[in-house]
């Protein structure tokens, strides 16, 4: 990773730990639980995206470098939370997709932000079970 991209990841990484913590605990927030690869816990991080049919769409700003990236790597079984409510999942890492045309199709703000603050940028498609 190139040096410019590498410090961008620290800074936002510090400061996503600390927002992500209070975004976990609003009702409505969308999220994100992984099985950590490691503790086999499970790991929820606020994310936004969109649900287009049976399927949640997002772009990871880090692509293979998120935390919930590399445990989706470890265990495709996710849940979704949308509108307060929870979804079981498989996701499914698309590198071949492009992220930034991806962007377009979801919420403006977060997309602006994974735009300017990510580095690495990487499509993720969870498929709904239920």
């Amino acid at each position: 990773m190139p040096r410019h991209n590498e410090r961008k990841y620290r800074i936002v990484a510090a400061f996503q730990r600390r927002l992500n913590a209070v975004m976990r605990r609003l009702p409505t927030q969308t999220l994100l639980e992984t099985t950590g690869r490691t503790s086999g816990l499970p790991r929820r991080t606020p994310l936004g995206g969109r649900r287009v049919g049976d399927s949640f769409w997002l772009v990871s700003e880090f692509g293979e470098r998120s935390q919930y990236v590399r445990n989706i790597k470890a265990d495709p079984r996710v849940r979704v939370r949308l509108r307060g409510r929870w979804h079981n999942g498989v996701a499914h890492l698309l590198p071949d997709d492009d992220p930034v045309a991806r962007l377009r199709g979801l919420p403006r703000v977060n997309s602006a932000g994974v735009r300017v603050m990510g580095a690495g940028l990487l499509t993720v498609r969870v498929d709904l079970t239920d």
